[in-house]
């Protein structure tokens, strides 16, 4: 893949990228992408210092943390990009969008693929998480804020925390932003589900406390 490809996949996602020029110079997604390039190719040399040090040198820069042991594909798109964190064994494809403060992480401390695999056109959502040795096959889209820990489907979307699918491909789905086919929203009874799960697990929450607060009181 050239640069000039890279940055019109760019131009074709952000609306307000007016050039060539102020993706190439301005776009610290587009930067990050470009250094671990030079990152992973140290990291597959198994020189791993100098490898982190590109990486670090990259975070410094631009805000994003990619692990030079992560493999991207083609055109990923990190829109604004502050905050955004790519694990060691995580995996991405082509033409893959992530906003702000997105972390495609594990879960624990095991060795091996302990981080996600993210097929072609992924949309990701600020600040949602993506956790552990899962896959999201192509054109699945994560609503912001989310946090997804099992695998989804094909063009499915997903919402909340934990991750619902509130969407399969086949049904009707609307824009989002950056001209991206999705909606990372839920329906009207997905969302009143969710609230009352929220309210449930408070409330078991507040009597734990309660209860522990009396045994306090009589001791």
């Amino acid at each position: 893949m050239s640069l000039s490809d890279h940055i019109r996949a760019i131009k074709q996602e952000d609306p307000a990228a007016k050039s060539s020029w102020e993706v190439l110079l301005c776009y610290p997604g587009l930067h990050a992408v470009m250094l671990h390039r030079v990152a992973n190719w140290f990291y597959r040399k198994r020189w791993f210092v100098t490898a982190r040090f590109v990486s670090q040198f990259s975070r410094f820069l631009t805000g994003i943390e990619i692990h030079p042991g992560a493999r991207i594909g083609q055109r990923l798109f990190i829109d604004h990009g502050m905050g955004v964190v790519i694990g060691e064994t995580a995996e991405i494809g082509d033409d893959v969008l992530l906003y702000q403060g997105v972390t495609i992480g594990g879960t624990g401390s095991q060795g091996g693929k302990r981080h996600p695999t993210l097929k072609n056109r992924v949309v990701v959502g600020t600040g949602a998480s993506v956790l552990g040795n899962i896959t999201l096959e192509d054109d699945v889209k994560v609503g912001a804020g989310s946090v997804v820990v099992h695998a989804v489907p094909a063009g499915a979307t997903v919402v909340g925390i934990p991750g619902k699918i509130v969407r399969s491909r086949g049904n009707v789905i609307g824009n989002l932003e950056h001209g991206r086919v999705a909606e990372c929203g839920e329906s009207e009874q997905a969302d009143l589900e969710q609230l009352n799960d929220r309210i449930r697990e408070l409330e078991a929450l507040t009597r734990l406390l309660l209860e522990e607060k009396v045994g306090d009181g009589r001791g």
